[in-house]
């Protein structure tokens, strides 16, 4: 099995937004040494316990400081951007970083609607233009835009000798017709979508016409927690969860909460069955447990590669997690 990591960059209620995103690339070294294929950091804008706006910024730091691992975004998200912005950045990423660089692409704003206006203007007419958005990308990223046309007199320099591979990420049946339509690769956000992995993988596969890559290939985007036991697991688990809970309904936040806390704030919580649901779409367990429910999956989505997010209040048992289970599925 192929593993990834997915970071939000989260910040706990005791730590600097520099602090936790030292620890970002505490990660990504980390996952380089125990055989994860590829670390991606996530974009999102003035969320409170989450550090990263830019990836951009934070990846040539990431790619600097590891040597093998392959470095990405997950996901820029297209509709703030000009495509050719977007190309020039990561392909000149690519210059730096030869055959490691990925670029996930979505559509969500990253914020609240305060955010999104003062990132870019129409933006749900972006949205609506995201397809055609998509295509000049993918034409500036491969350097062959149809002649005659406008944008085939420019180039987004450097070209790279080997272009950043483009994957497109979501939540939907949208995403995934749209992703088969361009011939790229796809990720399903299985831990924010109420969707059915099984479908949406196999509408993708089914849909699928050859463009970036000349056959369907996946990712399936996962929360999980692991530790040596299953109380421990769920103990560190109550974080993430209680963070969740109040990031979802604007409650005042300060960071991702300690065990502690959360145990305070879900004993007096009146969203006992938001917290039971979002329980229900989380992989929490010891490294025999986990091992067993990703591969379970893996088994029934049939998909290429599991991407792991996980988000504890102490770094050292987000590091403990993702170690844990890579000696179980990549050693």
């Amino acid at each position: 099995m192929k593993l990834s990591i997915l970071d939000q960059a989260p910040v706990s209620s005791n730590q600097t937004a520099r602090e936790a995103l030292e620890q970002s690339v505490l990660l990504a070294q980390t996952a380089e040494r125990y055989g994860y294929t590829r670390y991606w950091i996530a974009e999102h804008h003035d969320m409170t316990g989450l550090a990263c706006p830019a990836p951009e910024v934070m990846l040539p730091y990431i790619g600097a400081s590891t040597s093998r691992i392959r470095i990405g975004s997950g996901a820029v998200l297209l509709p703030h951007y000009k495509p050719y912005k977007v190309a020039e950045i990561y392909n000149m990423l690519a210059t730096l970083f030869p055959d490691r660089v990925d670029i996930g692409i979505g559509r969500a704003p990253g914020g609240s609607a305060e955010v999104t206006n003062a990132l870019s203007d129409h933006f749900l007419q972006n949205v609506w233009n995201m397809p055609e958005t998509l295509k000049d990308l993918l034409h500036f990223i491969h350097n062959d835009h149809p002649g005659g046309s406008e944008l085939a007199k420019i180039k987004a320099a450097p070209l790279p000798e080997i272009s950043p591979e483009p994957w497109l990420l979501g939540i939907s049946k949208k995403s995934a017709l749209l992703a088969a339509e361009h011939g790229m690769a796809y990720v399903f956000g299985m831990f924010m979508s109420d969707k059915d992995a099984v479908e949406i993988v196999n509408l993708y596969k089914d849909s699928f016409q050859p463009g970036s890559i000349q056959s369907p290939k996946t990712i399936l985007a996962v929360s999980a927690i692991c530790a040596e036991t299953n109380e421990q697991a769920e103990e560190i688990a109550l974080s993430s969860l209680c963070w969740s809970v109040q990031r979802k309904n604007g409650e005042g936040l300060t960071g991702v909460p300690s065990i502690a806390e959360a145990k305070d704030f879900i004993l007096s919580a009146t969203e006992k069955e938001e917290l039971r649901a979002m329980r229900e779409k989380m992989i929490i367990g010891n490294p025999a447990d986990v091992k067993n429910r990703l591969l379970d999956l893996q088994k029934q989505t049939k998909t290429d590669e599991i991407m792991i997010i996980t988000i504890t209040y102490s770094p050292q048992d987000r590091l403990n997690s993702y170690q844990l289970i890579a000696e179980e599925l990549l050693e």
